[in-house]
């Protein structure tokens, strides 16, 4: 008991007295444990092109999350979403260009904020697969995109 006692007090003094969060834990072969790193990749309340998002649906949401692989070359048609979004580049680099011509190239390990309401498309322009992982903030039946094959892609 009193080599415990000893211990916890040298810990106390080495780490802290925070004895769970001061220190690096350690295994049974007195290998540090790497901790859990959290990186926060965005923060805002705007899409890409700086216009501000929406209020929230009322009623029960429905989150739902896609996996988009565009080949290298690739156009996605015209299209808006009327309903937030973002997500995550995994791999590559993708272009999304609105109606507008406003252009946001999004670069591997980049987090983007897509346009509500208004039209714009995505394209590969690399020479790599681009993965990209979407959340959408939605409510049951309601489409994640709107498609505008009328206008006619470059």
């Amino acid at each position: 008991m009193k080599k415990i006692k000893l211990m916890m007090m040298a810990a106390a003094i080495v780490c802290g007295t925070n004895l769970f969060t001061s220190c690096e834990e350690t295994n049974a072969s007195d290998t540090p444990v790497p901790k859990v790193e959290s990186t926060e990749l965005i923060r805002t309340s705007q899409s890409w092109d700086g216009v501000e998002l929406p209020d929230y649906l009322q009623g029960r949401p429905e989150l739902v999350a896609v996996k988009y692989v565009f080949p290298a070359g690739q156009k996605l048609g015209w299209h808006h979403h009327p309903v937030m979004n973002y997500g995550v580049l995994m791999q590559g680099e993708l272009t999304i260009i609105g109606l507008d011509g406003k252009t946001k190239v999004v670069h591997e390990g980049e987090a983007v904020v897509e346009m509500v309401n208004t039209i714009h498309h995505g394209e590969n322009r690399g020479t790599k697969p681009a993965v990209l992982y979407m959340f959408y903030l939605a409510q049951k039946g309601m489409s994640l995109a709107v498609q505008h094959p009328e206008i006619p892609l470059e």
